[in-house]
């Protein structure tokens, strides 16, 4: 099985659920059905389609989906199993960290002026 999301791979996916993280919520089949469920929410959130654009997008927009789809799937990935983590606290701060990024990038996103800056970069 290949990574099938268009925003995030699932290494990049694992990496921020960290060390924790349940082996079968890491499983490629898991990432990419965390992916393509974050992948509609960002373009959903922001009103755009992103998924269809991406191809003609300039490197800093597509860095800002990795980080926001991959923020998301990773808190798919911790919140499916937090018993590997060495507290629930542990595993709820990581939570935290990765939502306020994904919050940060969606604004960034929505933004049109940022669109248009990074579109005419």
């Amino acid at each position: 099985m290949a990574d099938t999301g268009i925003f995030a791979t699932t290494a990049e996916i694992v990496r921020k659920a960290g060390d924790g993280a349940n082996s079968t919520a890491t499983a490629e089949a898991y990432t990419n059905d965390f992916i393509y469920q974050a992948e509609s929410e960002i373009n959903v959130a922001t009103r755009y389609n992103w998924s269809d654009a991406y191809s003609g997008l300039n490197a800093d927009v597509k860095g800002i989906l990795t980080q926001a789809g991959s923020n998301l799937a990773a808190i798919y990935i911790i919140n499916y199993d937090m018993g590997g983590y060495t507290s629930r606290t542990e595993a709820e701060d990581m939570i935290n960290v990765l939502r306020d990024g994904y919050l940060r990038c969606i604004s960034i996103l929505r933004d049109v002026k940022a669109r248009d800056f990074t579109n005419a970069a």
